[in-house]
């Protein structure tokens, strides 16, 4: 209790510079964990002789466990000091990525991606509490900018690396390269923050908060990876999931709103920058994330690409998004963060409209060229919204504001896979339905088509098989096109909410907080 009015200095030289790495390290191990598993699926199914439905727990179980505990850590810092929790995490998560790899059969994985996700939470959070804590006040944008590179580059960087893993050495390496970053991570967190820790107050267990919070959080994650395998609401499954996540989370916000030591600080929802931020912020991500699942989805499924080949076509949005993450941390300081958010927005807005107007003959070029701008908005879509979200803030708030913020986020990239995923499934049947109509002896055009085909050599339901082989790549193009154009519109929308926020002008945003970070 000593350390309850204890303002930690920022760090400086090498210190400042070890402990950016430490924790950049620990999130880049921990995001990438999200994505990594996506495309070894396959290879780890028939490794423990499980159908590809059944590996997909996989990555359900990891997402399920990661999105509970992310809003347990304000909670969990009180009780345990926010650098032990840290500290914490990350050598739990090399266990746990330990026990992934040797694991012999399903259950094991999936009770060890459990474990994994669990103690992964409280990771992301604490980063950004860490970081802020560390850098003087004017800098803080300059920590964000560290923090953002590593959150945005990991889930491009995963399923290259992960792809690349299964095919050339074998799928248990994919938890395997967690445990020397782990550990170094670990080790230079210790050397850096040990004397930095928060002060601890034993506040009581919220049991009723916590089991309303994992009903309903369970209860939807499993909905939403579930949803398109067993027909969404046609299915009484996924209809009894809807209506428990739906009456848990009514109870859970009332009770969290009324408790006395509430296990999520819902009261936050009452500032204006945290609110509007937030919002910004994880729908902004869940389209990001969505297109990011569907674009190789779609190369590979479509277009013909392999796996690597569809990852390799996304690796040049890291290239903006790294060299300019510092640019945008350094001015930061000087201008409105709205204005940097609304740019962001635009450009995103500006990719996904040039990615609208593709064609089943695109080229790698035109592929390639919107990502690598994509990395210029990604350069100003973190730092200047989590700066606002932050806002204004005292440095106890800060790890149960960030816990929060990111949860919803989480929640919202994993909706908007779920979404884009269905949606594209659906647009392209009726486009498909749609072109075929025009598959009639009356259409001098199809007759022709036909036509042309019998003069090469093919039989009429030869003909009409490839004619419907070619309208089901078209629909399906058509169907990514409409998912691309909304996802430019809703990016454009957005904007409006980044300006109902006020931030406060204290040198960064929320660098006044991040003074007293680490109190």
């Amino acid at each position: 209790m000593s350390q309850a009015n204890v303002v930690h200095p920022p760090l400086e030289g090498a210190k400042l510079v070890i402990g950016t790495i430490a924790v950049s390290l620990a999130v880049f191990m921990n995001v990438l964990d999200t994505s990594i598993a996506n495309v070894s699926i396959p290879s780890i199914s028939g490794d423990l002789g499980v159908a590809s439905d059944q590996g997909t727990w996989v990555i359900t179980s990891f997402a399920v466990a990661n999105a509970i505990s992310v809003p347990l850590t304000g909670w969990l810092t009180q009780r345990f000091g926010q650098v032990r929790l840290f500290m914490s995490s990350i050598v739990l998560f090399v266990i746990a990525s330990w026990l992934c790899g040797l694991a012999p059969t399903l259950p094991f994985l999936l009770a060890a991606r459990v474990f994994q996700g669990a103690v992964a939470g409280p990771m992301i959070p604490l980063s950004q509490t860490l970081l802020l804590a560390s850098y003087p006040r004017a800098k803080a944008p300059m920590a964000l900018s560290m923090w953002s590179m590593t959150t945005l580059i990991a889930p491009v960087a995963g399923p290259i690396l992960g792809g690349w893993i299964s095919d050339n050495i074998a799928w248990p390496w994919i938890f395997y390269v967690n445990i020397p970053v782990g550990i170094a991570a670990a080790i230079a967190t210790f050397a850096i923050f040990r004397d930095r820790d928060s002060a601890i107050r034993k506040a009581p267990i919220d049991t009723v908060g916590l089991a309303l919070l994992v009903i309903w959080v369970g209860s939807l994650q499993i909905m939403l990876d579930k949803g398109k395998d067993l027909d969404w609401f046609n299915s009484t499954t996924i209809i009894v999931l809807t209506l428990i996540a739906v009456i848990a989370l009514a109870f859970f916000i009332v009770w969290e709103l009324t408790a006395e030591h509430p296990v999520v600080d819902l009261s936050l929802f009452k500032l204006r920058n945290f609110t509007g931020g937030t919002i910004a912020l994880s729908i902004g991500y869940g389209l990001y994330f969505g297109n990011l699942v569907l674009l190789p989805l779609w190369l590979q499924t479509d277009i013909g690409y392999t796996a690597t080949d569809a990852g390799l076509v996304m690796a040049p949005v890291g290239v903006f998004a790294i060299l300019l993450s510092p640019v945008t941390g350094k001015f930061l300081p000087r201008t409105d963060p709205r204005k940097i958010a609304t740019a962001a927005f635009l450009v995103f807005a500006l990719c996904f409209w040039m990615r609208s107007r593709y064609t089943t003959g695109v080229d790698t070029y035109s592929l390639m060229m919107p990502t690598l701008i994509q990395g210029i908005g990604m350069a100003g879509f973190f730092i200047p919204l989590v700066s606002i979200t932050l806002s204004g803030l005292p440095g106890h708030r800060i790890p149960a504001a960030s816990g929060l913020s990111n949860f919803v986020r989480i929640m919202c990239g994993g909706i908007g896979t779920s979404i884009f995923s269905t949606a594209w499934e659906h647009r392209s049947i009726v486009h498909h339905t749609q072109l075929v109509e025009q598959a009639n002896a009356y259409n001098p055009v199809f007759s022709n088509s036909i036509s042309q085909m019998g003069a090469a050599g093919f039989d009429q339901s030869q003909a009409y098989g490839l004619f419907n082989s070619m309208a089901t790549q078209q629909a399906a193009q058509l169907g990514v096109n409409d998912l691309f154009y909304l996802s430019a519109g809703i990016f454009v929308a957005l904007i409006g909410l980044i300006w109902i926020t006020k931030p406060e002008r204290s040198g960064g945003g929320d660098s006044a907080a991040a003074a007293s970070a680490a109190h």
